[in-house]
């Protein structure tokens, strides 16, 4: 019995001493305040809870609140740092491949791909970062591809205007991704009974999900979508190989670099490369869009200016009916203002990881080497000491500023080395179908005011529904 009860007692003394460790870990200097929550779990499910407005995400804006501007938490075993200061986000940016590098958590990792783009780092990743570039460059856009999406996008409004209503966020993804897919690697939907999209959507679903692998839970859905979405990848890129598909794409270019002989690049990282893109374009442009539509529908002034630039561009047009040209696309000033006010609302990304390399000090804090720090870009893009009235949708007032780059204080496409290699091809993308919408179509958003946001973005419940007619 005494021995029974000492195990007993020993069990307890060990266990207290773990969840003490857990709940304060260890550091050289002094860790900025906060709560690692239960042991393993962590503050998980409270960053998971989902919430219904456009505001900064309650998990953070409670914790600042109570800890400040930088604080600590645990979230799906990671112990991670909370930044919502500009200078601290800045700064991590800056020491890309120094002090910090980017990071997901291994469940994220999980399902995107071990040997995805953003798992490298260095000159690797900088060589894979070309072969994207090449693909998605402003050259590339200017000769070739905004010619291509003019067409793709015209094709698809007219599709939206044939059917009358519409989910915007089913129907801009479906936009954004077909074009996407079909350049990327010569899919189409209609010729092929595995459907890709469908793959994605499940995906989608458990992006962002506590990572248990057990049917029926958001993960396991993702993972089982990932599968899925990767099975159709190697499949082209077998029917490649084979010589049975004689038309030119990005995966024709990604096969020649694997073939070359000296060549760091293998099939199993070109097929994660296009995963990954075919994700990005997926779900951020489409979500930028259906945010635009919602925001625009709104404002009528904004949209009164937005017709008036796209309508001077057609009267000063020599050939009518002819694309949209690239001097064009570059003369959209204000068109270029509604993206980035769109943007700043959107909070697409609400968070930003990148691991610490080596310890550091921030604002008198010592941040451990092995531990995560979680950019807030929200934090920054509603700080009403750096936007006047932040929670407003005011294009104006990026009126004189500079449109086209990232800075400490606009963050929509991350910063530093890692700054988006697509965010030129999303907002060629986004002006193209602007200027048609505005230019040819009669629309309003008829139901959509419920939204919910999550860790992997903004949601409809129950869609996002517009009418849409062509002007005659």
């Amino acid at each position: 019995m005494l021995f029974a009860c000492a195990i007993i007692a020993l069990i307890i003394v060990l266990f207290s001493h773990w969840v003490y460790r857990w709940r304060n870990p260890k550091c050289n200097g002094v860790l900025p305040p906060g709560s690692m929550g239960l042991p393993i779990i962590g503050e998980t499910i409270q960053y998971f809870t989902p919430y219904a407005s456009d505001d900064i995400p309650p998990f953070v804006q409670k914790r600042a609140a109570k800890y400040g501007p930088i604080f600590r938490t645990s979230i799906v075993g990671e112990p991670i740092i909370v930044s919502t200061d500009a200078d601290v986000n800045y700064r991590v940016f800056q020491q890309e491949g120094n002090a910090f590098q980017i990071w997901y958590t291994q469940s994220l990792f999980q399902i995107i791909g071990k040997q995805s783009v953003v798992a490298h780092h260095g000159d690797f990743h900088k060589y894979l970062k070309s072969l994207t570039f090449k693909f998605v460059s402003p050259e590339a856009l200017r000769e070739k591809l905004i010619y291509e999406m003019d067409e793709s996008t015209q094709e698809s409004l007219r599709s939206w205007s044939k059917l009358g209503k519409l989910d915007a966020k089913d129907g801009t993804a479906e936009l954004v991704f077909k074009y996407a897919a079909k350049k990327m690697l010569g899919y189409e939907e209609s010729k092929d009974q595995q459907k890709l999209r469908d793959s994605y959507k499940a995906f989608m679903d458990g992006l962002i999900s506590f990572p248990l692998n057990i049917p029926g839970t958001p993960f396991h859905a993702c993972l089982q979508g990932r599968k899925k979405a990767m099975k159709v990848i190697h499949d082209i890129f077998e029917k490649k190989r084979s010589g049975n598909d004689t038309s030119k794409d990005f995966v024709d270019h990604l096969l020649e670099q694997i073939e070359k002989e000296d060549t760091i690049l293998n099939e199993e990282i070109a097929r994660d490369l296009v995963f990954l893109f075919l994700f990005a374009a997926h779900e951020t442009t489409s979500t930028a869009l259906t945010v635009a539509l919602r925001y625009l529908d709104g404002h009528p002034r904004v949209m009164a200016e937005l017709k008036r630039e796209h309508e001077n561009i057609l009267k000063m047009r020599e050939t009518e009916g002819s694309a949209i040209s690239w001097k064009e696309y570059k003369s959209m000033t204000f068109t270029h203002m509604v993206i980035n006010e769109t943007l700043r609302l959107a909070n697409i990304t609400p968070g930003i990881l990148r691991k610490v390399v080596k310890e550091v000090e921030v604002k008198g804090y010592t941040i451990p080497a092995g531990w995560t720090v979680m950019v807030c870009p929200s934090t920054v893009h509603l700080d009403p000491n750096v936007y006047e009235n932040p929670h407003e949708f005011n294009p104006w007032r990026w009126e004189g500023k500079e449109l086209h780059m990232g800075s400490k204080n606009f963050m929509a496409f991350a910063g530093g080395t890692r700054l988006c290699v697509g965010a030129d091809y999303a907002k060629v993308q986004m002006s193209i179908f602007l200027h048609y919408l505005v230019t040819k179509y009669t629309w309003r958003v008829t139901n959509g005011a419920e939204r919910i946001r999550t860790p992997t973005g903004i949601c409809y419940p129950k869609g996002l529904h517009m009418e849409i007619s062509e002007n005659k």
